[in-house]
């Protein structure tokens, strides 16, 4: 079996048409999405984008692999399993389409071919998609008829959304720089308000007032980005070994835009920041829904299986194979544990029905320690009823109190590694405006 990961960067689940939203933004992934296994619930352990990838490739949580940060001081463990590493010494030809490479953590290792776009030129952080497809198709051309794993690392949806003229109209109509429109009230207090005005709104040609049009402009390059898949997706089923290859898509956090007052950035644990897509479709597997909890820790274990790899024992995810399989399988877990300590130092646990978030320092939004919401009523996560039903909330404090305490004394921790790394952004944003 060849595998195609595909990874778009900062995409929530919850503005793809395959995942109910209302707007035309994905044309192509929906298509995949109808043609092969769509779970419903993903949820990411760790954000923003290195913890999450790490997660990924090692399946363990970042409490085991220590990298609970973006820019972090850890490096991945050279204990961790490494998918990459372990597809390749069972004869995969590895490929990496990607520019966290030269990012200190390792990310390229076990890739045979680890191809950066941006050594070619300078591009900005959200590298479009045709730099990234300029390399990808040449070499599913030329490496198609090889056993290969190959992962494609897509930034169009980050900030700053700039998407091609062309796009930047289809799903806004109106004056963004209404003086009249006041929900962008609130961004100067945001780290990132300022040079988010300076430079991203003077390049959108004026005084942006309208919240909205900038989810507009997100939309928009998912759709530029969608088609960029399209073009992938056609390499792949142009392939000899087409209706072996197993294609997976996901994100590795989504974007909370300008909602809990986290504007057009992903931190803050709610489910904008943390429910991600999951499509997988391989010819073997009949198309269906899966409603289970699942998270990126399952990603390795699920794709080492599928290719006849052991699985590690040290990976702490669970395979998603049997839900591949069978339209019945049981599900692997009834909660997930999410954490961030990047721009804030927080730990989550979300069920199918609640979200409790505990946090270990008090966040430059200054929102409550506790957290509890409930996703059947409020699924936009709006409404704290830590106090309002604080049965639930202890019990779901105790459970994720103690599956902290269990990880920790696993893994010989003396401290929550939350605590004892501390914010990275944060601190630095704190340390600056208190000067």
């Amino acid at each position: 079996m060849n595998v195609l990961l595909i990874v778009i960067d900062t995409l929530r689940a919850d503005h793809l048409g395959c995942y109910g939203y209302s707007r035309d933004t994905s044309p192509h992934i929906d298509a995949l999405a109808s043609g092969g296994v769509a779970f419903d619930w993903a949820i990411a352990p760790a954000i923003p984008t290195h913890p999450s990838f790490v997660t990924m490739n090692t399946g363990q949580y970042p409490i085991t692999h220590g990298v609970v940060a973006h820019g972090g001081e850890r490096a991945i463990p050279r204990t961790s399993p490494w998918l990459p590493s372990l597809l390749q010494k069972n004869g995969y030809t590895t490929c990496a389409i990607d520019n966290l490479g030269e990012w200190r953590f390792g990310f390229s290792q076990g890739y045979e071919f680890y191809v950066d776009p941006t050594r070619r030129r300078a591009l900005s952080i959200n590298c479009d998609n045709r730099a990234i497809n300029e390399r990808a198709i040449p070499w599913l051309k030329q490496h198609g008829t090889e056993r290969f794993f190959m992962m494609v690392h897509y930034w169009d949806p980050h900030t700053p959304y700039l998407p091609p003229r062309a796009y930047r109209n289809l799903f806004y109509k109106g004056d963004p720089c209404d003086p009249g429109n006041h929900s962008l009230d609130g961004l100067m207090e945001h780290p990132l308000g300022r040079m988010w005005k300076e430079t991203w709104f003077n390049k959108l040609g004026g005084n942006i007032t309208d919240a909205a049009y900038l989810e507009a402009l997100y939309d928009s390059e998912i759709r530029f980005c969608d088609d960029g898949i399209g073009k992938l997706l056609k390499t792949v089923e142009a392939l000899k070994g087409a209706e072996d290859t197993l294609v997976i898509l996901t994100s590795d956090h989504g974007e909370l835009l300008f909602r809990h007052k986290v504007f057009f950035d992903h931190h803050g644990l709610y489910d904008g920041t943390l429910h991600v897509p999951l499509i997988m479709r391989h010819s073997g597997f009949a198309p269906k829904r899966v409603p289970h909890l699942v998270a990126h820790v399952d990603l390795a274990p699920t794709i080492l299986e599928l290719c006849g790899v052991a699985v590690p024992d040290g990976m702490e995810g669970s395979s998603l194979a049997p839900m591949l399989r069978d339209a019945d399988a049981p599900p692997i877990r009834d909660c997930v544990v999410s954490q961030e300590c990047t721009w804030q130092m927080k730990w989550s646990l979300r069920t199918h029905t609640h979200k409790f978030i505990l946090a270990r320092e008090e966040d430059f939004y200054h929102t409550p320690s506790r957290e509890l919401y409930n996703l059947d009523a409020d699924p936009c996560e709006l409404r704290n009823i830590a106090d309002d039903d604080p049965d639930t909330a202890r019990a779901m404090e105790s459970k994720l109190e103690s599956w902290i305490a269990a990880k920790m004394a696993k893994n010989g921790l003396a401290q929550d590694p939350l605590v004892s790394h501390g914010i990275t952004l944060g601190k630095a944003w704190k340390d600056e405006k208190n000067r």
